[in-house]
């Protein structure tokens, strides 16, 4: 598949088969030690980012982002977590207040993104909110990162499977983006990608792996 293979493709591939999402759920549920070793990680990680980050960091930003546009400080948007439920996924605002920011993905150079967000994103400052999703059990700090819905259902109609990288909960950072995968998934070979490096982590899923992912988010990021 070309890098310039559009997201439309002429066909639809089909469920999942329930046998395999049944084995697919019986292998994630018998990983217990490692949930219970993930979220004493994630508690421990987001107390440190808002106690000492986030608590004078927010202000701060609050202010810069009333001042460069109009609108919320926070930008609240329904995104999948896991087994697919909703849960509201909290974030700096940085696009200018519009209709189509819960149906539409934004691009590079997107007219809607305001000067402020345009650092923020670049930076990932605006993702730090979630950290508040980390503690409250909706996110964990590793894991794929979570969709809205209507992505969610286009991609699992041309990628075969897709929702299997939804037995985990949605992460801050994850294996995919660590591998490069960044920003917004237009081509199907991205997409295809993505799900490929979410499917083997949640394959793969473990204490140790997760703290490789996290040094290496660490060392992308200095």
């Amino acid at each position: 598949m070309s890098k310039n293979s559009t997201l439309i493709l002429p066909y639809t591939i089909p469920a999942e088969n329930a046998s395999h999402r049944f084995a697919a759920r019986s292998f994630i549920d018998s990983k217990n030690t490692f949930f219970l070793s993930k979220r004493f990680l994630d508690v421990s990680i987001s107390l440190v980012f808002l106690v000492f980050l986030l608590s004078w960091m927010t202000p701060l930003l609050a202010i810069l982002i009333l001042l460069d546009s109009r609108g919320p400080v926070f930008f609240l948007q329904k995104r999948v977590g896991r087994g697919g439920k909703t849960f509201v996924c909290i974030k700096f605002r940085t696009m200018h207040v519009n209709r189509e920011c819960h149906s539409r993905t934004s691009v590079k150079n997107d007219d809607r993104i305001t000067r402020l967000g345009r650092f923020l994103r670049r930076t990932n400052i605006d993702e730090f909110p979630q950290f508040l999703n980390v503690l409250k059990g909706e996110m964990s700090v590793i894991g794929p990162r979570p969709h809205m819905h209507a992505d969610c259902s286009r991609f699992s109609q041309v990628v075969f499977g897709y929702k299997f990288r939804n037995l985990v909960k949605p992460g801050i950072t994850g294996l995919a983006q660590v591998k490069g995968y960044h920003g917004p998934a237009i081509t199907y070979e991205s997409i295809f990608r993505r799900f490929q490096w979410d499917a083997f982590y949640v394959r793969n899923a473990s204490f140790w792996l997760d703290l490789r992912i996290l040094k290496q988010t660490i060392l992308q990021r200095i």
